[in-house]
């Protein structure tokens, strides 16, 4: 059973630009283990609140791994507000 991650947070402010390039970086590093391309979203009424979304995970524990290594390698948690917040969801 495939899995779906949404990574939901807030930016530190006046950090959008600097965090886009190392944000999309972790994107593109976790692609291989998902069905579709990962991506990025902000909030409508909230632009400092991102989500990363990453579809079509077979391996979760494998994938949280990953994610939890490539984040601290990218130094993510530097433009984030308080928490990242990970939830799993499936069909």
């Amino acid at each position: 059973m495939a899995h779906a991650a949404y990574v939901y947070y807030r930016l530190r402010p006046g950090s959008a630009a600097a965090a886009a390039g190392p944000v999309d970086a972790l994107l593109d590093a976790l692609a291989p283990l998902c069905a579709d391309a990962p991506r990025r979203a902000r909030r409508c009424d909230d632009p400092a609140t991102w989500m990363e979304i990453y579809e079509g995970i077979s391996d979760w524990d494998g994938f949280a791994a990953a994610l939890a290594a490539e984040v601290k390698r990218l130094s993510i948690a530097g433009f984030v507000d308080g928490e990242r917040h990970l939830e799993c969801f499936v069909a």
